[in-house]
């Protein structure tokens, strides 16, 4: 079996309490990609390294686009309002927005766009760079302020910021449309959606994990990647169904999967209150804030005998028992026992992993591809011991 611990252990000794709101950041990242809708994306094969982000972190198991094209939701991304669903719209955008709420309050931000042609472009499309992706470049806050305008900058300069530790507090992150599935690859004439999907797989590999991988991020970063829009002839809930994957050090524990309804607005909302902002653009200011995602674990999770926190019982709350995942595989286990717990174990295919004791266990495993075992034992000051054990399959990407 090939199995290393891929993070850091996190175990915390209290029992756990209740914290429904999202807690301050540092720095927020918002990458989009387009035009997939969420059974395309979420564990697809083709997609490993999304997948594996999801099953480390946080996934929105019920988000939806709120309409076709892309246009009007990549202003509701930013402004809460949907302002047109003409891709080819060239207007000034003059109502409130995340960058308007962010200058107010003295946050920095930069729209970090591929393939732009020059820092404070505000024109047309030039492939493979595409002005309807980048909604920020339409606002009467930064077209009428060179100083402003010039935090519209090419990709190109997110790795030298990460590098000299000037990233903003906001980035907007925008792939060109060879790199976001929404066109084939570059040198791809014609290509399958697997290819575009692979493709956009790779570049978020290739540009996203310095970044999540930084000590920055570890120690005050938040990610939401999320897909624009489902296909067009896909409308329920405006825009259909797409993945939006939450990544934090903070995601209330691996895995975690969100299952509140949700659309682009409580995004926009997610990444302004975590900032601290109080002031929310358009529609955001009446729709919830994604606080689900972070906070201590609260029971109940499904647990073996349905006991609560006055009852002897463990459960392994997250993958759920009989999923099918791509490695790394995120496990979140909990124990609740009436007197001390003085053991707590987790096992792989019968080989102890980890012993410790407190009353959880929160880690993300390499595991091989195949069926594994999964258990986990709890003890207690007087000898009590439960137990639960669950099977997933990993499959190769």
């Amino acid at each position: 079996m090939n199995l290393k611990v891929a993070l850091c252990v996190a175990l915390v000794f209290a029992v756990p309490t209740s914290l429904a709101q999202v807690p301050r950041f540092g720095h927020v990242f918002l990458v989009v990609e387009e035009n997939q809708g969420y059974s395309s994306v979420i564990g697809n094969p083709s997609m490993p390294y999304l997948n594996g982000l999801a099953n480390r972190f946080g996934l929105a198991t019920n988000y939806f686009s709120d309409t076709h094209p892309s246009m009007g939701n990549y202003f509701m991304l930013t402004t809460g309002e949907v302002i047109s669903n003409d891709d080819s719209y060239e207007g000034t955008v003059t109502v409130d927005n995340i960058v308007r709420q962010l200058v107010k309050t003295g946050k920095t931000w930069k729209s970090y766009a591929e393939s732009l042609p020059s820092i404070g472009y505000t024109g047309a499309d030039i492939y493979p760079y595409a002005k309807h992706h980048n909604p920020i470049a339409y606002v009467s806050d930064i077209t009428g302020n060179p100083t402003q305008q010039n935090n519209l900058v090419p990709f190109s300069q997110f790795a030298s910021d990460l590098v000299g530790g000037t990233l903003p507090a906001y980035s907007f992150i925008v792939p060109n449309v060879q790199n976001d599935a929404h066109d084939c690859p570059a040198g791809m004439t014609t290509c399958t959606n697997t290819d575009k999907l692979s493709n956009a797989d790779h570049w978020l590999q290739t540009n996203i994990d310095p970044l999540v991988k930084s000590p920055m991020f570890q120690t005050d970063g938040l990610l939401v990647i999320v897909f624009d829009e489902a296909g067009l002839s896909t409308t329920t809930n405006g825009g259909g169904h797409v993945a939006a994957v939450v990544v934090s050090p903070k995601v209330k524990w691996p895995g975690y999967k969100g299952t509140a309804f949700y659309r682009h607005e409580n995004v926009l909302r997610l990444m302004a209150a975590s900032l601290g902002l109080t002031q929310f653009p358009g529609s955001s200011s009446f729709v919830s804030d994604m606080a689900q995602f972070f906070g201590e674990p609260t029971w109940p999770c499904p647990v073996v005998n349905n006991g609560y926190l006055n009852a002897n019982a463990i459960s392994i709350c997250t993958p759920p028992s009989g999923s099918i995942l791509t490695s790394p595989v995120g496990v979140f286990a909990i124990a609740a026992m009436s007197k001390p717990i003085v053991t707590i174990q987790f096992m792989i295919d019968g080989s102890l992993l980890y012993q410790g004791s407190a009353d959880r266990i929160s880690m993300s495993v390499n595991l091989g591809a195949g069926t594994h075992r999964l258990d986990v034992h709890a003890t207690d000051n007087s000898g009590v011991t439960v137990s639960s054990t669950i099977r997933v399959t990993v499959v190769s990407p």
